[in-house]
């Protein structure tokens, strides 16, 4: 079974920077393509950044280009959000996702 945990959100004034981490087990991780996605009240989902296993391609959404960077740890199993330059309109519920399954997500908050 797939099973995805987000951790790391919290309450940040903009301009600020957070560190999100998605532990994952139940597949192989190493050999698994991961997004991030997020979802912001009353909206839809949002595609933030993907990343290919082994790193070899990575691409972002263009509201977070040049401000986030996805990353992976395949030794752990850990897939990271590094996310900076934080704006308001960042607020959302972070998921990492990979295909059709996502986490429960975690809360992020851009605001002073």
């Amino acid at each position: 079974e797939v099973q995805l945990v987000e951790s790391g959100g919290g309450l940040v004034q903009p301009g600020g920077s957070l560190r999100l981490s998605c532990a994952a087990s139940g597949f192989t991780f190493g050999n698994a393509d991961m997004n991030w996605v997020r979802q912001a009240p009353g909206k839809g989902p949002e595609w933030v950044a993907f990343i290919a296993s082994g790193a070899e391609m990575i691409y972002y959404g263009d509201s977070v280009r040049d401000r986030f960077a996805i990353s992976r740890d395949d030794a752990t199993n850990t897939l990271y959000l590094q996310m900076n330059s934080l704006k308001p309109e960042d607020t959302a519920v972070y998921y990492c996702a990979k295909d059709y399954d996502w986490g429960q997500g975690t809360q992020v908050t851009v605001s002073s």
